[in-house]
């Protein structure tokens, strides 16, 4: 698992493995199953009785350790699935640390620390005894064999290509002999082998709702978004003014605009002299070097531009200090309107820095959309638990701007309902 984070090089735990992990199971295994065949009662607490009185001290400090270098595994573990899960937008949002920044496996989430601090108390106070949780974990490590055979399977088909003879060669010994693991330790569920399916099922049931919550966001974005023409309408509109000042316009969509900008300039009659579209965008990469950091466009209408920011996980976007966010994009929109100038004239574009340069002058203002669905009596009732549950899941999760630094006296929140 360490290895496979990044943590430390997957050599070192070839070496471990075989020199020392792998024996030691062997002995370990073969040592409790000569004791039990001996000793048939004592199969709830044979580790310790089977370990000579000698050495039983110091295997007992060992075995400690080894208990809580496993828990470390499972939080570290934790804390890079959600954060994957994040990133790939099937899970909300929570805070990551990224604690290096030579290597994306080492994330830490406050949040997700403090469930399990909790999970873990609740269990050790619900099940109190050690049965229960023995059972829970038995359950656990066999369906994680399982699983991890059927993903193998996958990944030699799919990836490595492997010739199916040996890809069947491969799984039918091990699903068959891990198949016969799990029918045995289903007999262990009533007696506390539940508790893994269970905290399955709720992440499970979490993961999908903002999947589908996301998809229908999604979907009416794109089916509603403003596009230029549509932009240059609304501008055109007699009673929409132009104001002075610098707007921050942030989107999650890049092909057209998103439609709380129309519901925006409909409901205020007005748009900033410079708007800006921001979109934020995450890259698997630690840092994104400062030239490609921020994409500009400009747009159909005058004072109205595009800008992608791109991110790495090291990276420190903030809206605090003198070199910031803000600052970043101006420059670069400045150095794309001065490198314009093959076809426009040199006043233009003088005037055209002048009125940016004005505008930032008259104040900056990051507007975000904070939309809600409306959904109507014709819908189904699947898809009133589920956008109901999203709304519920996205009003306590974090959102992509505080983690900014944003000023408060500058943030504004257009609230919108969408339809479906």
């Amino acid at each position: 698992m360490f290895s496979m984070y990044s943590w430390l090089h997957l050599i070192c735990f070839q070496i471990a493995f075989l020199s020392s992990i792998y024996p030691s199971l062997v002995l370990t295994y073969a040592g409790q199953t000569a004791y039990l065949i001996n000793n048939v009662n004592d199969f709830s607490d044979g580790f310790y009785k089977f370990i000579p009185r000698p050495v039983y001290w110091p295997m007992f400090v060992i075995a400690t350790l080894a208990a809580i270098v496993a828990s470390q595994s499972l939080i570290s573990a934790t804390f890079s699935v959600i954060k994957q899960s994040v990133v790939l937008d099937y899970f909300p949002r929570v805070k990551v640390v990224h604690t290096s920044h030579q290597k994306e496996g080492e994330v830490y989430s406050p949040e997700i620390n403090y469930i399990l601090m909790v999970l873990c108390v609740g269990v050790i106070l619900g099940f109190g005894g050690g049965k229960e949780i023995g059972n829970a974990f038995g359950v656990v490590v066999i369906m994680v064999m399982l699983i991890t055979t059927i993903m193998l399977t996958l990944v030699m088909i799919i990836i490595w290509r492997t010739p199916p003879v040996f890809v069947g060669m491969f799984f039918i010994p091990f699903v068959i002999m891990e198949g016969s693991y799990v029918s045995a330790v289903f007999t262990k569920i009533p007696e506390g082998g539940w508790l893994p399916f269970a905290v399955s099922m709720i992440l499970a049931l979490i993961m999908f709702v903002w999947y589908y919550g996301r998809q229908r966001k999604i979907e009416y974005e794109m089916a509603n978004k403003i596009t230029m023409e549509r932009l240059g309408q609304l501008l055109a509109m007699p009673e929409v003014q132009r104001v002075p000042g610098l707007c921050f316009f942030y989107s999650n969509i890049q092909d057209g605009l998103t439609p709380i900008l129309g519901h925006y300039i409909k409901n205020m009659s007005s748009l900033h002299t410079v708007t800006i579209f921001v979109t934020l965008r995450y890259l698997l990469v630690s840092k994104v070097d400062q030239r490609e950091r921020v994409l500009i466009k400009r747009l159909g209408p005058r004072g109205v531009y595009q800008c992608t920011v791109q991110y790495g996980y090291a990276d420190n976007l903030s809206l605090k200090g003198g070199d910031d966010l803000v600052a970043q994009v101006m420059r670069c929109l400045k150095r794309h309107i001065a490198m314009s100038t093959d076809r426009r004239s040199s006043v233009s574009t003088e005037e055209e820095i002048a009125n940016l340069e004005a505008a930032s002058l008259a104040g900056v203002v990051h507007v975000r959309g904070k939309m809600r669905f409306y959904v109507g009596d014709d819908a189904g009732c699947f898809d009133k638990v589920m956008l109901r549950s999203y709304e519920f899941l996205h009003s306590i999760c974090r959102s992509a701007l505080p983690a900014l630094g944003m000023p408060l006296q500058q943030r504004v929140e257009i609230g919108m309902l969408y339809k479906v």
